[in-house]
């Protein structure tokens, strides 16, 4: 049995236990979804998650009675009479543009509801110890704050019980890498309702860490010939109705402010400003192709339901670049995209990757010539660096194709990563031109890309991969020095000063705490390298190193154990 039918076939009988147990509940709806199933109810009074043992046990109940499952066809007027204490049933059935339409029914036992199917021929096709309800949440009706909020079960479904407890797991596991518990446990970065919902504010060490990255990036862009440019945070609203942006994103976009009577927007994109950049004077073919790249901030509208941790904000930091270029070096500089995007995701710990070609959607811009050419050159990119990828049909963006390229993190999860975008729209906009060999003025080619994306959304990732131990070179702490008592403590600062000395990132642990304490913090705040000093060392001259998940690993002298990270560090590993 096909388990996304399995799936949809528990929301019902999810839906079927519910009215058992509150008759008066009004009903949403109830798809599956990629590990599960859910349902919309209005409850007669509120319920909590202590709930869900005994609707669930409500389920297995009804599953074990082997209800079939029987599908009817009817009219729309049968149906708003058969739904007639049924509000957002009927506003379902109101929508139905031809009247004369039957509408699919399916009926569980005493519970009917509005479906297509498909849906198992009897309960007894679904495993009892497959499945599990899992938690409630609040859901507006249909996605919008303008509707009632309604009361949201999740369950999880699998084929068996095996898979089943396998996926508990990984959610337990997942949970202890929560991101939004790493960042406050390791002191990285913080909320405040004063600030505002989904504006992260970066302590000092996840302040270091973004500076890592960002300096990590700046020396492989400088490598690849790009240009650094810094754009504001607002700009004229005409700046945003010339790009489309207005028109084509607005839901996106804050509301205008207005300054000296004219409107301006806290920028959703960077792009227009590096056209602007591109456009401020004449350009030659020989200029060609000219990299500009940005770590630019922007600001998009999310609902707050939608906000989660890093993952999904209001203001983030993009490592966006956009390459101009004529149409015969489009290839070439598609298919370096591709090598750095993978060189750094591997530099960063990530070595499996889900690739998507997404090709021309209905509504498009452009002609036909060129959206050929450019999939035809991301296509071949990807064949020659003989990378695995699957079609994306009609996934393109309304302005081009694109690559996208998800990253598997330690858990199996996809994350989107990489976005290479050939851009029809904004050199038509913004009339962009160069002028080639003989003189001519002629529209160039844009890519958009971003390697990593949102820098707080891959500052989320790397947490969650890494359980919060990041590696050496990423640590914002690298080493602890903690001298064993008083005496020692003189010995201990001359070893920091020498380690700072050479720009490793270290920290003196000298308060008045138990040694195995003091040791036992730098475990919890996954210090990669924890040195302790004693009597022994001071008199060795040496130090005792612990390596985070080994422990103690032996005495070295600071330069041998300076050599030791050194290669760690150079390695990136």
């Amino acid at each position: 049995m096909n388990i996304k039918t399995i799936r949809h076939s528990l929301a019902h009988i999810l839906a079927h236990a519910v009215l058992d147990l509150y008759p008066e509940t009004k009903f949403g709806i109830g798809p599956a979804t990629e590990t599960g199933f859910y349902y919309d109810f209005d409850l007669p009074s509120p319920i909590s998650e202590k709930d869900l043992k005994k609707i669930e046990k409500r389920m297995k109940q009804i599953i074990r009675k082997n209800l079939p499952f029987k599908k009817k066809f009817i009219t729309q007027k049968e149906a708003k009479k058969l739904f007639r204490d049924q509000p957002y049933k009927l506003e379902l059935i109101k929508e139905l543009k031809n009247s004369k339409e039957k509408i699919s029914i399916y009926q569980v036992g005493n519970f009917v509801d509005l479906c297509r199917g498909p849906h198992v021929k009897s309960t007894k096709q679904i495993p009892l110890d497959g499945f599990k309800l899992i938690k409630t949440a609040g859901a507006y009706w249909r996605g919008s704050e303008k509707n009632p909020m309604l009361t949201r079960i999740y369950g999880i479904a699998f084929a068996s019980k095996k898979e089943l407890e396998e996926y508990l797991k990984q959610i337990e596991e997942a949970q202890k890498r929560d991101h939004r518990v790493l960042g406050q446990k390791l002191e990285l970065f913080m909320f405040d309702e004063e600030i505002g919902a989904g504006l992260p504010l970066w302590l000092p060490k996840g302040t270091i860490l973004r500076k890592i990255i960002e300096n990590y990036l700046y020396q492989e862009l400088n490598k690849a010939g790009y240009q650094w440019i810094i754009s504001p945070h607002i700009a004229n609203i005409q700046l945003w109705k010339t790009s489309g942006h207005w028109d084509f994103y607005r839901e996106n976009i804050y509301s205008p402010i207005k300054i000296d009577n004219e409107e301006y927007l806290l920028k959703p994109m960077n792009c227009p400003f590096h056209v602007k950049v591109y456009n401020h004077k004449i350009r030659s073919y020989k200029d060609l192709p000219i990299r500009f790249a940005e770590l630019g901030t922007v600001y998009r509208y999310e609902k707050s339901g939608v906000l989660h941790g890093l993952t999904r904000v209001r203001g983030f930091t993009q490592d966006d670049a956009h390459i101009i270029c004529t149409k015969e070096q489009m290839e070439k500089e598609i298919l370096n995209l591709v090598k750095l995007a993978i060189k750094v995701l591997k530099t960063f710990g990530f070595k499996d990757f889900e690739i998507y070609l997404a090709t021309r959607p209905k509504k498009f811009i452009g002609t036909i010539s060129n959206w050929q050419k450019a999939t035809k050159a991301l296509r071949q990119a990807l064949d020659k660096m003989k990378l695995k990828y699957e079609i994306d049909k009609g996934g393109g963006a309304f302005y081009g194709p694109k690559i996208d390229i998800k990253i598997k993190d330690s858990l199996g999860r996809p994350w989107q990563c990489t976005t290479i975008q050939v851009d029809f729209n904004l050199p038509q906009r913004f009339k962009m031109e160069y002028v080639d060999k003989d003189g001519k003025r002629k529209e160039p080619i844009m890519i958009h890309r971003a390697l990593l994306g949102s820098i707080e959304r891959f500052v989320g990732v790397l947490l969650e991969h890494y359980a919060g131990a990041l590696p050496l070179w990423l640590s914002p702490e690298q080493i602890w020095v903690i001298p064993v008592g008083a005496s020692h403590k003189n010995y201990a600062k001359k070893i920091v000063q020498e380690l700072q000395e050479m720009s490793f990132r270290v920290k003196l642990k000298d308060e008045k705490e138990t040694l195995s304490k003091r040791i036992r913090e730098g475990e919890i705040q996954k210090i990669p390298y924890i040195l302790v000093v004693g009597d022994k060392e001071v008199k060795s001259k040496k130090v005792r190193i612990r390596k985070r998940h080994k422990g103690d690993i032996g005495e070295k002298t600071l330069a041998e154990f300076i050599k030791l990270i050194q290669n760690e560090i150079k390695k990136r590993k």
